[in-house]
């Protein structure tokens, strides 16, 4: 991979004097991302699915090619069984209101694990508090695994799983297969939370047999304002609408109302559909890097951290040992130093990374920390911005008063 000639499509990424390590919350836009919305809106721009005029009926068929190449590029049988979002927050919330709350029965179970994003937690809280059902948690071992007795927790009592396939603290990629082959037997569904998954490897949502699959544009090069939430056809058919109100309509008298047919009874209300464009765009430049040598790129500056940082006695990983296993995610403490002190001598250095509970509040509980530092890897950056990180590390307990 020619990372200097990509980098040349990421137009923030000019200014070299500041690196961006927080991938894992948003990733930077190449130039035809930004030009595919900007042309949308310069020579396209009109309600999609309204109008029977030119402009309409352009951005109607921008709009669902976008869907078609969101089907193709995650395995969808159907574009049909593609809902568009705001992100995956909102697309985790549908699936939560409209077949939780219409499916789970008081007395059932609801298996998800300790380090699910608040947004995989709190939509099955309110569920299981609605219905009388039990929030039961899997729990990982020192490395993040989930192992064979961990999902024996799904029992045939269990009506859902909601699993994170990869961790947006640990890096760690949940054993999703084993876990829905069981969720199946036990006659549960599975909802997977694909966010941290999608920019970084190939997903088939078919041969996973995902009955749900919700992933974001904005993690994996596209807009923000743009998610995705896949289902099983049967399903989302039998799935009342989660908003009501424009365009999810068929017709509509003073007092009842029938609705639209796949996919459009999700989508209420007028669409984003540049962001949808848009991330139609980001698919096609996944498709040209391909993901072989996004992880072989990851992999790489992952190991580099990974191999220095554990020299350092004063400095705690978490997560897996193996730094292939960690896709392009190192999560760390410094010892005396609070993540957002880190955080604010590396911003100095013109570093940027996250710190705080990652919205993952249960997962530092677990871990027994109340937060953690996350840098995030993506395939543009750079084994000299790894070097000036390890580098602006070494200075971080010197600028808050500690002589090593």
């Amino acid at each position: 991979m020619d990372v200097a000639t990509i980098r040349r499509d990421f137009p923030i990424l000019a200014d070299e004097s500041i690196i961006y390590f927080d991938n894992a919350a948003t990733s930077q836009r190449p130039r035809q991302v930004l030009e595919a919305v900007d042309a949308f809106y310069r020579k396209s721009n009109a309600n999609p699915l309204r109008g029977l005029y030119q402009w309409s009926i352009e951005a109607t068929e921008a709009y669902e090619n976008a869907r078609e190449k969101v089907a193709a590029f995650i395995g969808a049988g159907d574009a049909s069984q593609i809902i568009f979002t705001r992100n995956t927050t909102e697309a985790i919330n549908l699936a939560a209101y409209s077949w939780g709350l219409t499916n789970i029965k008081e007395g059932d179970k609801i298996v998800i694990s300790v380090m699910e994003h608040h947004s995989n937690i709190l939509p099955w809280q309110m569920v299981a508090r609605q219905k009388g059902a039990e929030l039961v948690y899997m729990e990982p071992d020192e490395e993040g695994v989930l192992g064979e007795q961990e999902i024996a927790k799904i029992d045939e009592k269990t009506a859902l799983v909601a699993i994170g396939m990869v961790s947006n603290v640990l890096g760690v990629r949940n054993p999703v297969e084993a876990i829905i082959k069981r969720a199946h037997e036990m006659g549960a569904l599975v909802l997977v939370d694909g966010a941290q998954a999608v920019p970084h490897q190939s997903v088939d949502v078919k041969a996973l047999d995902a009955d749900f699959f919700a992933f974001s544009g904005h993690k994996m090069l596209g807009p923000f304002g743009i998610g995705v939430l896949y289902g099983k056809k049967k399903l989302l058919e039998e799935m009342p609408p989660f908003l009501t109100g424009g365009e999810m309509i068929e017709y509509v008298t003073r007092q009842d109302a029938t609705y639209a047919e796949l996919p459009h009874k999700f989508e209420a209300g007028t669409v984003n559909a540049a962001a949808a464009v848009g991330l139609g765009a980001a698919i096609d430049y996944l498709g040209q890097i391909g993901f072989d040598a996004i992880g072989k790129q990851e992999d790489k500056l992952c190991s580099l951290l990974y191999e220095e940082m554990k020299k350092d006695p004063h400095i705690t990983l978490y997560g897996p040992t193996d730094p292939a296993k960690r896709n392009g995610i190192v999560t760390f403490n410094i010892e005396g130093c609070h993540p957002h002190d880190v955080s604010s001598v590396l911003d100095s250095e013109q570093v940027c990374i996250r710190a705080g509970h990652h919205c993952a509040q249960p997962l530092m509980q677990y871990l027994k920390v109340n937060s953690t530092v996350r840098a995030s890897l993506y395939f543009y950056n750079t084994e000299s911005e790894a070097e000036r990180f390890l580098e602006s590390l070494t200075k971080v307990r010197g600028w808050l008063g500690y002589e090593d």
